[in-house]
């Protein structure tokens, strides 16, 4: 829920810069339509002029403007965005030695659109090639394909280009701009989202800080801090470190897990079956012990011996009585911190330490104010039947949230034991339990004599319930936007009651097997078109529609963005199907086409021999342009600039449905 929040902040901030771009008019559009090269790219050669048999490394330094990342090369490249690469002409003298490997990137895991762990850089990348000289007259003559995105605009760029190395020249770096080298800064420990996520970070791992004190094995505590504080000599001073060794505690094993968390453990963690059915096991046998069916707890012999060293007294004491409270608390605690320490593995480096230190703070601080005022014992609710209440809803909430591991696991290998409905029934039957549990209408093994039910039980078990009739319509095929980064994709479901994805009602009756390149993409939303353009383009002039031209790519966040928050509106998915001949050329689409349709790009003299590569090249070419998502609306009669200025990333449906008709109505005119 949280990263659905922050899709919609950001979604906020963006409209309030589109609406700035689109009071600019005619200039905004200028500027969008400019080809932009956001990351400058230079090499050099270490040694400088090696002698056969030896080996060197080709260095690429990449300067990346502000505001943008670059995906590195080093994850799968069947997960989406595109991955960076280098490729290098043999028989010239060299010889390729190992791989590509990319120097210190951050590591990133998406849930809303990839599914899976990617790489970027920041400010600066770099990537070492080593090569083998195996002629006194060499010469290193390859290219680099990269992608970068922005994280203000939305868009993404790709950067291609050749580079030249050889033993007639100097070792200085020959790069797309010779007068700007790369600088030496190091890459931002942050992630493409804005430095304010890991404060919004902090504040949830605090929430659940202040949630974890709630809990009955942690509220037998406060007597006993209050008792051991006032047989202690040292007042505030002692009472500060006990809070103070709490944190400690807790942040050393946040940071731990931050020095692990590189990009491959983060990825095993999040994607592999064996961390995520382990997950799924703890979290379901901490729910059933929460609903009261057996208790958790630590060894006796492990809680008495840390208990015993903290009757010592003193700084030791305090530190022992510190541990004891963190072990004591562990079995309420655990599933708590346990899912912050997760969250957090699935971010940069710090955010394992900020997540421990804003849980341990909550946890901390009212346990530090108990010992330096042990009067406020006196003020504090008796325990009583509210505390397994609290303990109950935890327990229902921990067995929901084991299926969402369960999910991962079952969608990464495809096992289809978990699809879409499946996971919905599931979720609706445990909340609807959660319901009838807050209402009293059922009752559970440590519950005390049912009274009269409380005004903040009531407003939670109304909470839970409309959250029941909102899952409900998933069952028939409603997308749920809300919870799309929690629920398994749209395709996993095995029925659909919905009529907009019905293809009856499609922009075009041909049917797709005839389409090219249909075999391997498809369109979104139900949609049919076309992904080659002049196959589309004498289509539309055959029906007399104009032309909607999407560029797009597998590896663009913002296009499936686009596609769903605006595209599946349906208004906006009516004018597509019905007056626009829909045609998505997919710029990094890696497919090698027939060597008789390769040719020689009049933009950089390369030669185009992929799909991605032809169709990135017709969009500069074309349209001076180069970032996705990119629309463009054309009259297929004739061969002129676009009927209306082009739309890039805009999450404003009103502004796109105005863009689709103004082309309608541009069409009709001519």
């Amino acid at each position: 829920m949280k990263n659905r929040e922050e899709a919609f902040l950001k979604l906020l901030r963006m409209k309030l810069k589109l609406i700035i771009l689109l009071f600019l008019g005619f200039v905004g559009f200028t500027g969008m339509a400019q080809k932009i090269t956001p990351a400058k790219w230079s090499w050099t050669l270490e040694p400088a002029n090696p002698k056969v048999g030896q080996t060197a490394e080709i260095i690429f330094k990449v300067k990346i403007d502000k505001g943008w990342y670059l995906y590195s090369s080093d994850f799968d490249k069947e997960l989406g965005p595109v991955v960076t690469t280098i490729k290098i002409k043999e028989n010239l003298g060299v010889s390729i030695d190992g791989s590509l490997r990319a120097i210190n990137p951050h590591s990133k895991f998406d849930k809303e659109i990839w599914n899976g762990t990617y790489t970027y850089f920041t400010e600066e990348a770099e990537f070492r090639q080593t090569v083998k000289i195996t002629s006194d007259s060499w010469k290193i003559d390859g290219s680099y394909d990269a992608q970068t995105c922005s994280n203000e605009s939305g868009l993404c760029v790709p950067i291609k280009g050749p580079f030249l190395i050889s033993s007639k020249l100097s070792a200085s770096s020959t790069s797309e701009d010779p007068k700007k080298k790369a600088s030496n800064s190091a890459a931002k420990l942050t992630s493409p989202e804005d430095d304010q996520s890991l404060w919004q970070f902090f504040w949830v791992a605090m929430g659940a800080g202040l949630l974890a004190l709630l809990t009955p094995c942690v509220y037998p505590l406060i007597p006993m801090t209050v008792s051991f504080f006032t047989k202690q000599q040292g007042g505030k001073k002692l009472a500060f470190l006990y809070g103070f060794f709490i944190v400690l505690i807790y942040v050393f094993f946040g940071t731990i897990l931050a020095f692990f968390a590189g990009a491959s453990f983060a990825n095993f963690l999040s994607t592999h079956w064996i961390p995520n059915l382990l997950f799924f096991a703890i979290f379901i046998l901490f729910g059933i012990s929460f609903l009261g069916a057996f208790e958790i707890v630590l060894p006796s012999s492990l809680v008495n011996n840390v208990d015993a060293k903290s009757d010592k007294g003193g700084l030791l004491g305090v530190f022992f009585m510190a541990f004891t409270l963190v072990l004591v608390s562990f079995s309420c605690t655990g599933p708590l911190a346990g899912s912050i320490l997760i969250a957090s593995s699935q971010g940069v480096f710090l955010k394992p330490i900020i997540g421990m230190l804003g849980f341990s703070l909550a946890f901390a601080i009212p346990f530090t104010m108990f010992a330096i005022f042990p009067g406020f014992m006196q003020k504090m609710p008796k325990s009583g039947n509210w505390m397994n209440e609290v303990k109950v809803v935890l327990g229902f909430l921990e067995i929901a949230l084991a299926f969402k591991f369960l999910s991962v696991a079952d969608q990464v290998y495809h096992w289809h034991l978990l699809d879409r409905e499946i996971f919905l029934a599931i979720w609706i039957a445990i909340f609807t339990a959660l319901t009838l549990y807050l209402f009293g209408k059922i009752s559970l093994p440590h519950d005390g004599p049912s009274g009269k039910l409380s005004v903040p039980r009531a407003l939670f078990a109304t909470a839970f319930l409309a959250f029941v009739i909102y899952l409900t319509p998933g069952m028939f095929g409603a997308p749920l936007k809300g919870l799309s980064g929690w629920l398994p994709p749209m395709s996993s479901q095995d029925f659909n009651g919905s009529t907009p994805l019905n293809e009856e009602n499609s922009n075009t009756s041909r049917s797709t097997s005839a389409v090219k390149y249909s075999e391997f993409l498809k369109l979104p939303l139900g949609l049919t078109g076309f992904f080659d353009f002049e196959e589309a383009k004498a289509y539309a002039q055959q029906v007399g529609k104009p032309l909607f031209i999407d560029f797009t790519g597998h590896g663009c966040v913002n296009c499936r963005k686009m596609e769903e928050y605006v595209w599946s509106d349906p208004a906006v998915l009516s004018i597509l199907k019905n007056d626009y001949v829909v045609v998505a050329l997919y710029c990094d689409d890696k497919t090698e086409l027939p060597e008789n349709k390769w040719y020689i790009s009049k933009v950089d003299g390369q030669e185009k021999k992929s799909l991605g590569d032809q169709n990135l090249d017709f969009q500069i070419s074309r349209f001076n342009s180069n970032a996705q998502p990119h629309y463009i609306l054309l009259d297929p009669r004739k061969d002129g600039a676009p009927m209306v200025p082009p739309v890039a990333f805009d999450a404003d449906i009103n502004h796109f449905i105005s863009f689709l008709k103004k082309g309608i109505d541009a069409y009709k005119s001519m």
